[in-house]
């Protein structure tokens, strides 16, 4: 269960660059994740309808070069990232970026 629970706790969040987020994880790996695809995968009620699950982001609305403007923690268990395109109501939990980062 420890080693699950470091999996998913950053000891490390950088911007890498205009187009990526590096997170380095206690466990020892790190993540880098592309901020626009990171922008897509916004899981708030804005951006993915509560009831349905259904995204209601349109792509073609974020631009090609949104990146973040603030980072900061939620908690323990999250960030909340505010966006150079206005957004700033998701909250990315420390599980999910990983899960999105799984292919790094």
């Amino acid at each position: 269960m420890a080693e699950k629970a470091a999996a998913y706790t950053p000891t490390e969040i950088t911007q890498r660059g205009s187009r990526a987020l590096a997170i380095r994880w206690s466990d020892g790996a790190e993540s880098v994740l592309d901020v626009r695809e990171l922008r897509l995968a916004c899981g708030c009620a804005e951006c993915v309808d509560e009831w349905s699950g259904a995204e209601r982001l349109d792509p073609a609305r974020v631009p090609e070069d949104v990146r973040p403007v603030r980072v900061q923690p939620v908690g323990r268990y999250a960030i909340q990232i505010e966006w150079s395109d206005g957004h700033s109501s998701g909250i990315y939990p420390f599980a999910r970026l990983r899960e999105l980062g799984s292919g790094s």
